[in-house]
């Protein structure tokens, strides 16, 4: 079968096609193969720099008053006044008059035993002019032993007639003035139970109050953090109480050791202790210090309590625009610990598994650092051992560590400065 003309012309052109590929193909330059660069991986550092370091110690509780007690009545009568500072949060000062009760009875009381001391000093009188005279006539012979002696009896009776009339006048004094209840002390009222015109009896509960002259915080503290904070121990305030006969003590090896080198609260004020709390929509921070320590530790959770005292809670002595510090309000605290000497302070994210740490060499190579932790907190941490001076610790998160492997950081511009790599990143991205 013969092709005809219109039959060959596409075949023609799909061979010329084809042909014209292979020599594009054929004539383009050979690629050049090129592993692709890994850059090393950005950390932060910073210069690991031995110094002192002041510890503080963490705790909550909430503020309680000094004193607290009820304000009862000593007499029984009529309440015929109430003072407006006796309300549910009202202030008073010390020796203010709060409550009065009918006074006309213990008045009457009051007249009553004075004229029984004025007839009481009226029969001593007599007594001893009585004695007098028998004497006198005994030394004549003019009267009898037994008179004498009946003189002498009259006199000692009416002496103590005189004696018991002056009690009952003071006791009646003290009636007619505990008619008048005055505060003990400067304070605030918790709860108020009585009011004008009810009769009350002896011993009857009048308000519930507390004292405003300072505020103490109860903070249980841990056997652990104990080991930061410098606290007096029972001998320290036993010895406070001892006073000059405690001028020495002997020692576990018998030397004389002064009480005067012995730290103790009661000559001095304890740890300082800030205290943190949301007050009113805002956070306010009061300051106060220990003044000692509960007797025991706790038996539920085996924890000492630190008594924390904030003086003038409410700022009624001074204008200082600080908000008071209410009782029941819970607070955040945190207490001086001790100073301590060549550690190095890190950020707590330095920290990886809990004693390593990052350092990288002057060839930017990173290596694992096994560290002692003397303390962590929420947000930093202190190293006793493991870290020379001027060492480059790093502080960022890293996925994948391997060691010895490539990072690339900038040098800190001075110690303890935390250096982002970012910005050395951008001056130098391959």
């Amino acid at each position: 079968m013969k092709l005809t003309a219109k039959a060959v012309a596409p075949l023609v052109l799909f061979a010329i096609a084809l042909a014209a590929t292979a020599a594009m193909i054929s004539a383009r330059p050979a690629t050049e193969s090129k592993r692709p660069a890994i850059n090393a991986p950005l950390v932060e550092v910073m210069l690991a720099a031995p110094g002192p370091a002041t510890l503080r110690v963490p705790a909550q509780g909430t503020v309680e008053p000094r004193t607290e007690s009820d304000l009862v009545t000593e007499v029984s009568g009529r309440i015929v006044w109430v003072s407006p500072e006796l309300a549910s949060g009202g202030f008073f000062d010390s020796d203010d008059p709060l409550v009065r009760i009918d006074p006309r009875d213990y008045e009457v009381a009051l007249e009553g035993a004075q004229a029984a001391r004025a007839r009481a000093r009226s029969d001593l009188v007599h007594a001893a002019a009585s004695l007098k005279r028998q004497r006198s006539m005994r030394e004549t012979g003019a009267s009898s032993r037994a008179r004498l002696d009946d003189a002498i009896h009259n006199q000692a009776s009416a002496e103590a007639g005189l004696r018991e009339a002056q009690v009952a006048v003071r006791r009646a004094e003290l009636d007619l003035e505990r008619s008048e209840i005055r505060a003990p002390f400067a304070g605030r009222v918790r709860r108020k139970h009585v009011d004008v015109g009810q009769f009350v009896g002896r011993g009857v509960p009048v308000a519930r109050i507390y004292s405003v002259d300072y505020a103490e915080v109860i903070l249980p503290i841990s056997d652990a953090d104990l080991a930061y904070l410098e606290l007096p121990s029972e001998d320290h305030r036993a010895n406070e109480h001892r006073g000059d006969r405690a001028a020495s003590m002997a020692g576990p090896a018998g030397e004389a050791r002064s009480i005067e080198s012995i730290p103790e609260l009661g000559t001095r004020p304890g740890p300082e202790a800030v205290l943190s709390a949301r007050y009113a929509g805002r956070e306010h921070t009061w300051h106060g210090y220990v003044v000692r320590t509960e007797g025991a530790l706790d038996a539920r959770t085996r924890m000492l309590n630190v008594v924390v005292r904030v003086d003038d809670p409410y700022a009624r002595e001074v204008e200082s625009g600080r908000p008071p510090l209410p009782v029941g309000l819970f607070v955040e605290a945190s207490i001086e610990g001790r100073q301590l000497q060549n550690v190095i302070e890190l950020p707590r994210s330095a920290l990886r598994r809990g004693e390593e740490v990052l350092v990288v060499d002057d060839d930017d190579r990173l290596h694992r650092r096994r560290v002692e932790v003397l303390r962590s907190e929420r947000d930093r941490s202190w190293i006793r051992a493991g870290l020379q001076a001027g060492e480059r610790v790093v502080t960022s998160q890293l996925e994948v560590v391997t060691e010895g492997m490539k990072v690339r950081t900038a040098e800190p511009a001075a110690e303890g400065d935390a250096v982002s790599t970012f910005q050395d990143w951008r001056a130098h991205p391959s």
